[in-house]
C-alpha cells in the first residue's frame, strides 16, 4: 500500500511522560493504552521500560493482544459484558474489573470450570453514573465476592473507581467522590476482603492531585502528552500527523471552494489539495477554522472538509505535488497542535488523536535531542498498527 499520510509516534516523548508519572506516583503507574494506545500503536514495552508496573485495557480481546505481545506484568480489563470470553481471560491471567453481582458470578463460574482462581477488581461508581457498581449495591457485591473467595474461584486483588470532575481541582464533587471511595474500601474490608491495590486517579486526578492517596494511578492520556486539566507543562506531545500535496492550482478572486461553495476566495490565490479528510479522522467541525503548516508557514484550510480531501489556501506559494504538510505536531516549530485542533473542532484532544484512521501509516520514531526536533531515527515500519489496549 502506498501511504500518503503518516502519524509519527515519538516513542521518546512517550517514555519521558511515562517516567515522569512513574516518579510522580512513586512507581505506582498503570499505563492505560486505549483506542490503539490513543492512536499511538504498539507501545506497551516502551512504557513498561520507563516505569509502568501494569497495563490497563478495556476489553478482554484487547488484553489478550497485549499478553500475546509478551507483556508479563498485570493487565486489567474493566469493561466486559457477562457473555464475554471470561475463560480466556482467566487462562491468560488477565485481571477483570467487576461492577455487578451477575458479572461476578459469571467470572466465578468460568474460573471454577477451569480449576483456577480469577483475579478481580471490584469497581465502585463514585459519582459519574457510568461504569461501576452503584453505592447501594456495593455491600452486596463485596459480600458475594467474599463468598466466592472462600469457594476458591475468585481473589479480590483490587478496588477501583473513576472521578468525574478531576480536571477541575476546586470542584466540590471531588471531595464527595473521595469519601465515597474511602467508604467503599472500608466496606470491602468489613466484608472480609483484603485487596492489595486501590485506584481512583486517572490522568487528570493525578496531575491535579485530587485523586492521590489510593495506590495505583491509571495514566492514559498523560502518557501521550495530553493533560485534561490544562495545568501541567511537564508533558511532551507524542504525535505528529503529516501528509503530502497531491495537486495545486491558481484560482481567481471570487472562486468558490468545496461543497456548498461556502468559502469564496477574496483574491487571486493558490490552492493545495491534501489527501486527508474526515474519513481519516479530522473533524468536519473544524472546517473554516483549521490550519496546517507548509514551507514553515501556517496556512488556512478553506471550504468544507471532504471525506478524503482538504483544500489549503497557500497564498502566493504554488506548491508542488509531493511536498510535505504538517497537520499537527508538538508545536515546537510553530505547527498546529492537537490542542488547537481540539479547539477548532469543539472537542477534546483525546478525540482528535484517537480518530486518526487506518489509511494513515503509523511510524514510531525517537527524537534525538530537543534541539533536533524533527530529525528522527526510524525504529518501526510504516504500517497501520493494531491497537493494543483500551482503558479509562
Amino acid at each position: 500500500m502506498s501511504w500518503t499520510s503518516e502519524l509519527v509516534v515519538d516513542d521518546e516523548a512517550i517514555r519521558s511522560n511515562a517516567a515522569y508519572f512513574a516518579a510522580a506516583t512513586g512507581g505506582r503507574l498503570m499505563a492505560v493504552l486505549k483506542a490503539d494506545a490513543f492512536g499511538h500503536g504498539s507501545i506497551a514495552h516502551s512504557v513498561l521500560a520507563a516505569g509502568a508496573t501494569s497495563i490497563g485495557v478495556t476489553s478482554i480481546e484487547e488484553a489478550l493482544v497485549v499478553r500475546a505481545a509478551g507483556v508479563r506484568v498485570p493487565i486489567l480489563s474493566w469493561l466486559n459484558p457477562v457473555d464475554a470470553d471470561l475463560a480466556a481471560a482467566v487462562v491468560a491471567d488477565i485481571d477483570l474489573a467487576v461492577q455487578s453481582v451477575r458479572l461476578l458470578h459469571a467470572v466465578g463460574r468460568a474460573a471454577a470450570a477451569l480449576g483456577r482462581r480469577a483475579r478481580v477488581h471490584l469497581h465502585i461508581d463514585v459519582g459519574m453514573a457510568r461504569d461501576g457498581a452503584p453505592a447501594s449495591d456495593w455491600s452486596a457485591l463485596c459480600g458475594v465476592a467474599r463468598e466466592l473467595e472462600v469457594l476458591g474461584s475468585v481473589r479480590v486483588v483490587g478496588v477501583m473507581g473513576h472521578m468525574s470532575c478531576a480536571d477541575r481541582p476546586d470542584h466540590p464533587q471531588n471531595a464527595r467522590e473521595r469519601l465515597v471511595f474511602a467508604n467503599a474500601l472500608r466496606t470491602a474490608q468489613r466484608r472480609g476482603l483484603a485487596p492489595s491495590v486501590a485506584h481512583l486517579a486517572a490522568t487528570a486526578a493525578t496531575v491535579t492531585g485530587v485523586g492521590s492517596g489510593f495506590g495505583l494511578h491509571r495514566i492514559g492520556a498523560g502518557l501521550f502528552g495530553i493533560d485534561p486539566s490544562g495545568t501541567s507543562d511537564r508533558l511532551r506531545p507524542a504525535l505528529s500527523l503529516t501528509t503530502t500535496v497531491v495537486g495545486s492550482r491558481e484560482v481567481a478572486a471570487g472562486t468558490g471552494i468545496g461543497y456548498g461553495l461556502e468559502h469564496v476566495a477574496d483574491r487571486r490565490t493558490n490552492l493545495a489539495l491534501l489527501p486527508v479528510g474526515y474519513g481519516d479522522g479530522l473533524p468536519r467541525a473544524a472546517s473554516e477554522r483549521a490550519e496546517v503548516q507548509v514551507r514553515g508557514r501556517r496556512r488556512p484550510v478553506v471550504g468544507r472538509f471532504s471525506m478524503d480531501m482538504l483544500v489549503v489556501d497557500t497564498g502566493d506559494d504554488l506548491l508542488t505535488a509531493g511536498e510535505t504538510v504538517t497537520v499537527f505536531g508538538p508545536g515546537d516549530h510553530g505547527e498546529p497542535t492537537v490542542a488547537e485542533w481540539a479547539g477548532w473542532s469543539g472537542t477534546i484532544e483525546h478525540e482528535i488523536v484517537t480518530r486518526i484512521g487506518s489509511r494513515v501509516a503509523r511510524i514510531h520514531r525517537s527524537t534525538v535531542t530537543a534541539a533536533a526536533a524533527g530529525t528522527a531515527a526510524a525504529d518501526g515500519t510504516p504500517a497501520a498498527c493494531i491497537g493494543e489496549a483500551a482503558g479509562a
